[in-house]
């Protein structure tokens, strides 16, 4: 690994992020957010969702983030290898997991925060439908098929009376998460974007990703 900051493959820049996680490394494995306490404003926000509360949502997301940011130190710091495709993807998913934690947590209101729980469980429900679809799965005894755990989900919404669910797709949830950060949504997504073109082996990203300031010279 490179030290000088002026060495095109020097990563000191990641330090800072490592350093993030550090304390959440313990022998072994890392420690997992706790479940809420009964009384908390999280506790009261789950509630009356059932078993699609955000908390579960929030640990695990967060919990995905550690392990992305971990495998990624142990890449670059103690294997030394430094690709051009594969930090992006684990660069892409701490980003997505640790924004999704932010998003569950930071509604303007309990009902904000409700519906952003059940909006994420009803995207999760409809992959699982998908892939249900796909290998041809058939719910047998008292389980039910992920298009039947959506309907829940959106019947919930509407018992709650919430509004519309607001969209659980990733590119909305880190513009929606990056305020609360003190970031720039539109600058945040755009790095986002760039994450899945290098991890995809795209072209336009060796156009694009460089540029530090919009233009409109290609």
């Amino acid at each position: 690994m490179a030290t000088s900051t002026e060495r095109p493959d020097d990563v000191a820049y990641l330090l800072p992020l490592f350093e993030a996680v550090a304390p959440y490394r313990a022998d072994g494995h890392f420690r997992q957010l706790p479940e809420p306490a009964p009384r908390s404003s999280l506790a009261t926000d789950d509630n009356p969702l059932n078993h699609y509360g955000s908390s579960y949502l929030i640990r695990t997301s967060f919990a995905a983030g550690l392990l992305h940011i971990d495998a990624l130190r142990r890449l670059v710091i103690d294997s030394r290898q430094i690709d051009p495709a594969s930090p992006w993807t684990l660069l892409r998913g701490a980003l997505e997991n640790f924004s999704t934690s932010v998003w569950l947590l930071c509604g303007k209101d309990r009902s904000e925060r409700r519906a952003r729980a059940l909006a994420l469980w009803d995207e999760d429900m409809r992959n699982r439908d998908q892939h249900e679809t796909d290998v041809q799965h058939v719910v047998t005894g008292q389980g039910k098929s992920g298009a039947q755990r959506r309907q829940e989900v959106q019947q919930l919404a509407t018992t709650l009376g919430l509004d519309p669910l607001p969209g659980g797709k990733a590119g909305f949830i880190i513009a929606a998460a990056a305020p609360e950060a003190g970031l720039d949504p539109v600058s945040v997504r755009a790095s986002w974007r760039v994450a899945p073109g290098f991890a995809h082996g795209r072209f336009w990203p060796n156009l694009r990703a460089a540029q530090a300031q919009r233009d409109t010279h290609r």
